[in-house]
């Protein structure tokens, strides 16, 4: 329950500078967000990681987007960096932390943008990520959480239990990791029907969810539990903590006429 909030105010930023830099892998991402962090303090306003199936996904199915990199990378970070005095002050805190991170052989390259219609193209292929989900088809979904230091652990160790359980399969990771939330969907193989696919959905989620709690995350982040999790809430939370979310519920709605059926 939240009985009260604090709201801090920031002055609307002079200009905000985007770049998508490629890295080996989401141990160098997480590398590069604490280089981002030291170096360009609050000025550090969007952080985004995706895979490179993300964006070979978008390549797919949207080929106008900008396609910044000849050559493929494991993963992805979208990078942005504000500045409330000056574009100049703006592009000289990005450019020393992406000299710093390929200096230090946290990046292996880097784009960044010019123009503010260059810097809209980098976010509109990060935007285009589930679009581009949508327009291949089904796939099995995972809103989930979990403390930044432990995403990139979380990504290698599920991403290998799930190989191993169904191989081939393919992972559209991506998500906001200076916050700890992940898109972790897992599409079929190609070639397989992906309505075939999705009756391993339960399978799928056990070796997701488990991994999640294994981490201390939570396996819902944006979008709640829904009717969806409920099953799943069970097994995650404990009887003390489902006895406290009942016990709130009944005081505040003790006719149950409140979003009905989700949660409880």
């Amino acid at each position: 329950m939240i009985t009260g909030a604090v709201l801090k105010l920031f002055p609307q930023p002079k200009a905000a500078i985007t770049a998508l830099v490629a890295l080996a892998s989401p141990g160098a991402a997480l590398e590069l967000l604490n280089l981002a962090q030291d170096q360009c303090g609050a000025g550090l306003t969007g952080f985004e990681l995706m895979s490179d199936f993300c964006l070979r996904l978008v390549a797919r199915h949207f080929p106008a987007l900008p396609r910044p990199f000849m050559t493929r990378h494991a993963q992805y970070v979208l990078l942005e960096v504000s500045s409330s005095e000056s574009e100049a002050h703006a592009v000289g805190l990005l450019e020393q932390a992406i000299g710093a991170a390929l200096e230090r052989g946290i990046a292996d390259d880097a784009a960044i943008a010019t123009s503010v219609a260059q810097s809209r193209g980098l976010w509109h292929v990060r935007e285009h990520i589930p679009l581009a989900q949508a327009a291949a088809g089904k796939n099995i979904k995972h809103d989930i959480s979990l403390p930044v230091s432990r995403i990139a652990g979380f990504i290698e160790d599920t991403e290998s239990l799930l190989l191993q359980a169904f191989p081939d399969c393919q992972l559209v990771c991506f998500g906001h990791l200076g916050d700890g939330n992940l898109h972790f969907n897992v599409a079929p193989p190609d070639g397989i029907a992906h309505e075939h696919f999705l009756a391993n959905q339960h399978a799928i989620n056990r070796i997701v969810h488990d991994r999640v709690a294994a981490n201390a995350g939570s396996i819902s982040a944006e979008h709640g539990i829904g009717a969806l999790k409920r099953d799943e809430l069970v097994r995650y939370k404990s009887a003390v903590e489902l006895n406290m979310m009942r016990a709130i519920k009944a005081a505040l709605d003790p006719l149950g006429i409140m979003n009905p059926g989700k949660v409880l």
